[in-house]
């Protein structure tokens, strides 16, 4: 069996560090734990507001907790230093820093002080080896954003170990850092107030809670795929009536009708349903109808043909399963055929069929962290599974390059897969990131090719994009 050992300050440990240990001792890894104190402590003044925040969120991944007691292993093969300290000795070390500091205290001031978004870097004998970039979903509360940066930082933990052991973990571009700050409530009063403020203000200025729009246009032309914009002929939006939206738009044609398949939201009920709408001879679509609903959220309707048979594979990840269904009465009657995998919080699961193998990408949302920015890939000898983790998941932790926004495009020979792009927000943007190797020792994308803003949709951004028998499909927020 491997052997880890994790290095604590024993006067400052945390709930991450605590979940890491878990984590790694729960993938059969032998896990001892090592006190190295650090001569001076950081972070006082932020467990000072995370213990306000607490009234209001409880308690979060980086509320302070007793250190695990020591458990020493000889000859460990890998040391994982949380101390934040430069160390020596003859096993490697895996060391962690964010945006360029050594104490997650003191990397969140610098975000704080700069605006700069949360990035996690793992080092390994001096050189960077890993980069997590993890999706803020909330940039208000310091409970929920460490809790995602935190989460990001678990997550690349386990991705370098995962390939230490497979010998693959090598270094990689070192991002910026910028100087360091120091006065953490200096810079958190003035951030607090600015980001209430906003918030005020967007919910006078909003007139929904939250709110997505889909638009559908008919083109044998070039596509968004080809263009990587949105020009050419415009997009018609899916009417809604205000008490609803519709969202992550899949599109199909069957038995010579063309079918697309939504996500809607009523706000009455706060849970989203699956619904379709086909397509007129006026060349629109109609009011969609629900026809598929369950007690939890379901979203990303994604429609394929398999053996003869529809199949619909959407997103249930809030109830931590993944379900294909099977068609009785195409388009209207659905009915469940497998749970491909339980107890796993799997977003936006696309489907690939490849060298005699079926894969699935999609976002895990690990414990509290964002469901949109740590990619994991899966596969299985047949549709129905079983379905095995890729051993180098997660694959990346990033929150322009991880979430999948539409099926994948074959183009030319290619393979792309529409990834979406939160580095501003959830629905920010949309790129196209080409598949370059996909086998058990390796999952490659390229970086993701922006799709530009053009007259077609005049709207910020798009979240989903798919296309089928010259019927293309975006939806955009607000």
């Amino acid at each position: 069996m491997r052997k880890i050992v994790v290095i604590f300050d024993p006067a400052a440990a945390r709930v991450w560090q605590v979940d890491l240990l878990q984590r790694l001792r729960a993938a059969n890894y032998r896990v001892g734990v090592r006190h190295d104190p650090v001569a001076e402590n950081t972070g006082h003044r932020l467990d000072l507001v995370l213990a306000l925040e607490a009234r209001r969120f409880d308690t979060g991944l980086a509320t302070r907790v007793p250190s695990p007691p020591p458990d020493p292993i000889e000859e460990p093969d890998l040391l994982i230093d949380l101390t934040g300290q430069v160390g020596h000795g003859s096993s490697p070390r895996l060391g962690l820093a964010f945006n360029g500091q050594p104490s997650f205290a003191e990397g969140l001031s610098q975000m704080l002080a700069t605006g700069e978004l949360p990035v996690v870097t793992t080092t390994l004998a001096g050189k960077t080896v890993g980069i997590a970039r993890p999706m803020l979903s909330d940039l208000t509360w310091l409970t929920r954003a460490s809790n995602d940066m935190l989460a990001g930082a678990i997550s690349l933990v386990e991705q370098g170990v995962a390939r230490f052991f497979a010998g693959v973990l090598a270094p990689v571009e070192t991002p910026a850092a910028g100087p360091a700050v120091s006065g953490f409530l200096r810079h958190y009063v003035p951030h607090l107030a600015g980001r209430v403020a906003g918030r005020l203000g967007q919910k006078l200025r909003r007139g929904r809670p939250f709110y997505w729009q889909t638009a559908f246009r008919i083109s044998d032309g070039a596509d968004i795929a080809a263009t990587t914009c949105l020009d050419g002929l415009p997009f018609t939006t899916l009417e809604d009536d205000g008490q609803r939206f519709y969202a992550d738009p899949f599109v199909v044609k069957h038995n010579g009708q063309i079918h697309l398949f939504v996500e809607e939201y009523p706000y009455a009920t706060g849970r989203g349903v699956i619904s379709v709408a086909t397509l007129g001879a006026d060349g629109r679509f109609g009011a969609p109808r629900v026809i598929l609903e369950e007690p939890y959220h379901l979203s990303y309707p994604q429609v394929f043909s398999h053996g003869g048979e529809m199949y619909m594979l959407p997103e249930s990840g809030g109830a931590r399963r993944l379900v294909l269904y099977r068609a009785t009465s195409f388009p209207d009657r659905w009915e469940v055929d497998t749970v491909l995998m339980d107890d796993l919080d799997i977003n936006d699961a696309t489907l690939l069929q490849r060298d005699g193998r079926y894969w699935l990408f999609g976002t895990e949302r690990r414990g509290s962290g964002s469901a949109s920015d740590t990619l994991v890939v899966f596969y299985a000898p047949e549709l129905r599974g079983p379905w095995s983790p890729h051993r180098l998941n997660p694959i990346a932790i990033d929150r322009s390059a991880a979430r999948p926004g539409g099926a994948f495009i074959e183009r030319d020979g290619r393979t792309f897969l529409p990834l979406q792009d939160g580095q501003d927000s959830y629905g920010g943007g949309l790129g196209l990131a080409e598949l370059l190797r996909l086998d058990d020792d390796a999952v490659v994308l390229g970086a993701p090719v922006p799709i530009r803003a053009g007259a077609a949709w005049a709207r910020k951004g798009i979240h989903t994009l798919n296309r089928a028998a010259g019927v293309e499909v975006v939806d955009s927020a607000g």
